[in-house]
């Protein structure tokens, strides 16, 4: 891969995460403006301390634990766009397993890159559309006590266990040794943030592929 495709993509990714930001606080900003009314600062940092240091941590543990999943292209444009976990990284990861390539290759940076912009344009369509065709309906389908209110619960668990179950298939011996470490870390820190979660998982990961290959179970 040509070092000025590496570049433009590093150059034009903080322009537009820097423009982002400013869009994300532009927002309150403007309101605040407009009414006149601005919050205490002592009170807000206050209260954003309690919260603070969990919430940087994870930032930049998604950020190191992405990175080398979705490469730069495919970083740069989950973190402007948003909804990694859920959609982004799913997204990435099943076009890179489909096209046959690694997360870590030239090609697999491309592909990520390509399947992620896809995703980003074609959910940002379907919430439009959405929004206007199921409006009069939606209150109904996302009640409570509604029929399929229970299926709503279940749509991560049903994205993630579909993803992973093929990767489980293939490699089933190195995900022996994260699967035993996650259920035990969520035994006993069943609140832990999921950013934080899947770095260890992702190092006990590594850590037991590398002890597995010593030991030559895996090639």
């Amino acid at each position: 891969m040509k070092k000025s495709y590496i570049d433009k993509v590093h150059r034009w990714g903080r322009v537009w995460s820097v423009s982002a930001l400013c869009v994300f606080f532009a927002v309150p900003l403007a309101i605040s403006l407009h009414l006149n009314a601005f919050p205490n600062f002592a009170t807000l940092f206050k209260g954003l301390l309690s919260i603070l240091l969990l919430y940087w941590s994870t930032a930049v543990i998604e950020v190191v634990t992405y990175a080398p999943i979705l490469g730069a292209g495919g970083t740069y444009l989950s973190f402007v766009s948003g909804n990694i976990s859920n959609l982004k990284l799913p997204c990435g990861m099943a076009a890179m397993e489909s096209a046959g390539v690694r997360g870590n290759s030239e090609e697999g940076e491309v592909i990520s890159t390509i399947a992620i912009a896809a995703s980003a344009i074609t959910t940002t369509v379907v919430l439009g559309v959405g929004v206007l065709l199921f409006r009069p309906v939606l209150p109904l389908l996302t009640d409570p006590n509604s029929i399929i209110a229970p299926a709503f619960a279940q749509v991560l668990p049903a994205l993630f266990g579909a993803l992973g179950a093929s990767y489980l298939a293939k490699y089933w011996r190195i995900s022996i040794v994260p699967l035993l470490v996650g259920v035990v870390v969520l035994l006993f820190a069943g609140t832990m943030q999921v950013g934080m979660l899947l770095v260890i998982t992702v190092i006990a990961s590594l850590l037991g592929a590398h002890l597995m290959y010593k030991a030559k179970w895996i090639a």
